[in-house]
């Protein structure tokens, strides 16, 4: 039974399609391009100058008549063909071209008004000179090689061409992939091409590469990319050839020949050598084929390398060569070490968050045992809700304060310590307990902040510790909620079904400044009013905005309106997914009596 189900013809011919959709936006891209190479070739012959500047003034010309670029190439004609002129070909230039066994061309330049080289001139060709679009010697003599050939400007070539005349070198790029365009078709090939300097011309020639050639540059490239070398020893002549890639995989000099098997293990690691000697004992005594890995000593380090090897036998069964093929897999070992130590390094750190974590939580609880529940108090039915986020890393350091104080107030507080984690819940600890401390002193909800915020700037000197809150007094007789913010979400209050922001003095956030002053704000409630506080993992999504956020609770705390806080509370967990929130949520729901 197959690992995976065979695919439906559905899903077959939908992937076929999509494949033909893809080629279809390559083909239709290629022509583009073909029009745009062509229309360039076209204007720098028409106009004498460089195929670059040319591409330049084509983009203006549709800049300024408003058209694509490719329908204003479209609109660029072929220059009309110079007569035939009958050019005097040096005796000696006819010789060296016949000499040559490829498709050959001399070339003269054609220089502008400044005396740039911005084209050459065909002065005369062999008789086996082809074009890649088929054109033939006799009908390329005389003319100039852009309008013969425009494939040579988006090629290269002509670049290659005038700095081989100017510089008096030589060029040969084989393989080329060369695509000829005329009259906006494709000729494509993979040629060989050559150019020299020769007098006060250029000898270019070139030839179509065959399927041989083209399999043998294939395979040289892809040991190339795959760093692949292929050796064999003669155990009889004891003549051995090397690829290339041998000689750097195994640190040797070309000069001085391919190693010996003999002088294998001297280059081999030490704690490898019996790899290699069990590798010569089944070449050599059991004549089996061998695939091993072991490391080599390189002028630039150690090698580690992957080799096939297989003995020849003679018709009386005994080894007369040994072929191996190796890749230097140094590279994939080194990416499989640094693996394996990311991968440590990672299971070092979850078991640290998850320590973390524990330790966090035993936090939390010793501090708020109490997650969710209803606190009766003077005045007040309160309802609170804890809910720590899913993440370990995100355990964050919210907190409330419900409880009477000596001179007949209800402390109403929440906070949010910034950050996650360990780090978070002390921070929550310092804040929670200070102002649980702080509030015995009758003062008001402005200077307990001040003094809240003047304990945290000086916690830690070394750390930079902020959080935010909102500290109040409900004043059981006047049903007023003297209160004041700290960088805090403003509560809501829900009366008579409805639900708003109750605006107020904001101020800055805790530990972000010294000697910062807090302005109190007055809030009058009415029996039946419920006033809602809460941090901000309950309005903050990933993606999201704030402030959308903070409406979506708004409607929220209106649609779910109604006499018992703890299922208030439920409600709006509901409708805003806050059971699956990613930060810490606390909520504090205080009905007025």
């Amino acid at each position: 039974m197959h690992k995976y189900p065979p695919f439906t013809r559905f899903e077959t011919g939908a992937a076929s399609a999509r494949v033909r959709e893809q080629l279809a936006r390559l083909r239709h891209h290629r022509r583009s391009e073909a029009i745009l190479d062509e229309a360039t070739a076209r204007l720098a012959t028409e106009l004498n100058i460089r195929p670059g500047e040319a591409a330049e003034r084509l983009v203006r010309m549709a800049h300024h008549s408003g058209l694509d670029v490719i329908e204003v190439a479209k609109g660029i004609e072929r220059p009309p063909e110079e007569p035939a002129q009958a050019l005097e070909v040096p005796a000696w230039v006819r010789g060296m071209l016949e000499a040559v066994h490829a498709s050959a061309l001399y070339l003269t330049p054609v220089k502008d008004s400044l005396g740039r080289v911005v084209d050459f001139r065909i002065l005369a060709a062999n008789r086996h000179a082809r074009t890649v679009s088929g054109r033939p010697a006799g009908e390329l003599a005389g003319c100039r090689l852009m309008a013969v050939t425009p494939g040579v400007a988006s090629s290269g070539l002509l670049d290659d061409y005038i700095a081989v005349y100017e510089t008096g070198g030589s060029v040969h790029r084989e393989p080329l992939e060369y695509v000829e365009v005329l009259d906006y078709l494709l000729w494509p090939a993979t040629l060989s091409v050559r150019a020299s300097r020769v007098d006060e011309g250029l000898l270019v020639s070139w030839r179509t590469l065959d399927d041989e050639e083209l399999l043998v540059s294939g395979w040289e490239r892809a040991q190339r990319l795959a760093e692949l070398g292929w050796g064999e020893w003669n155990l009889a002549t004891e003549r051995t050839l090397w690829t290339p890639a041998m000689y750097e995989m195994f640190g040797c000099d070309r000069d001085d020949g391919p190693m010996s098997l003999e002088e294998l293990p001297g280059i081999v690691v030490p704690e490898d050598l019996p790899i290699v000697e069990d590798m010569m004992h089944s070449l050599l005594e059991f004549r089996e084929a061998v695939e091993t890995e072991f490391r080599v000593q390189h002028r630039h380090g150690v090698r580690h390398l992957s080799v096939f090897s297989e003995p020849i036998l003679d018709t009386d069964g005994l080894p007369v060569k040994v072929r191996c093929l190796a890749q230097d897999v140094t590279k994939n070992r080194r990416r499989e070490r640094a693996l394996a130590v990311a991968h440590e390094q990672a299971h070092w750190q979850r078991q640290r968050a998850e320590e973390e974590h524990r330790i966090t939580i035993q936090l939390q609880n010793t501090i708020m045992p109490m997650r969710r529940g209803l606190v009766h108090l003077p005045g007040l039915t309160v309802g609170v809700r804890y809910l720590p986020g899913e993440e370990l890393a995100r355990l964050g350091g919210d907190w409330f304060k419900a409880r009477l104080i000596p001179d007949g107030r209800v402390l109403l507080a929440i906070g949010d310590a910034m950050g996650h984690g360990l780090t978070a819940a002390s921070i929550m600890l310092q804040m929670r307990s200070g102002l649980g401390g702080l509030a015995y002193t009758g003062a008001d909800a402005g200077r307990l902040t001040t003094w809240l915020n003047d304990l945290i700037v000086h916690a830690d000197e070394a750390v930079t510790v902020t959080g935010t809150t909102i500290v109040g007094h409900f004043d059981p007789k006047e049903r007023t909620y003297a209160w004041t913010n700290a960088g805090h979400p403003a509560p809501v209050l829900i009366r008579g079904g409805n639900a708003a922001l109750v605006e107020g003095a904001s101020g800055m956030m805790l530990g972000a400044f010294d000697a910062t002053e807090y302005r109190l704000t007055t809030t009058q409630l009415e029996p039946g009013d419920v006033l809602l506080l809460y941090t901000d993992g309950i309005v903050e999504r990933r993606g999201q905005d704030l402030g959308a956020g903070m409406e979506a609770l708004v409607q929220a705390a209106h649609m779910c309106a109604g006499d018992d806080p703890e299922e208030l509370i439920s409600c709006l967990l509901k409708r805003l997914g806050g059971e699956n929130a990613e930060d810490d949520i606390c909520l504090l729901a205080a009905k007025v009596l």
